[in-house]
């Protein structure tokens, strides 16, 4: 057994997998409606941000937090973002697995 081809078979059984699929094409159409796509990456941006400062063990500030919740809500308004934003963690959650998996080989124990 090749580790490279299973790699390449890995990267193809990804790409044809439902959640990328779904997410491919949303991603897509989000693309192509300018200012949708920029409330996304902002509200994705903030969201990193946040997560970032909770993994360095500080606490970001209350008002980040209702910031990043607000955008959410306004973002979801619109269907076509909720639908995005559904595929992208359904993705997220596949990739997420997936790292799992490959990190217990690794001995990296739970790494997600």
């Amino acid at each position: 057994m090749n580790v490279y081809d299973q790699a390449h078979g890995l990267a193809a059984a990804i790409r044809e997998s439902e959640e990328f699929k779904q997410y491919d094409q949303l991603k897509k159409v989000v693309d192509q409606n300018e200012e949708l796509s920029k409330m996304i990456k902002d509200f994705q941006s903030k969201q990193f941000e946040a997560q970032a400062k909770q993994m360095m063990g500080e606490e970001s500030a209350p008002d980040m937090n209702q910031q990043i919740q607000n955008l959410y809500q306004i973002i979801v308004k619109d269907p076509m973002a909720a639908q995005y934003m559904q595929a992208e963690m359904r993705f997220s959650l596949m990739m997420n697995d997936v790292y799992k998996i490959l990190g217990e080989v690794m001995g990296l124990g739970n790494i997600g």
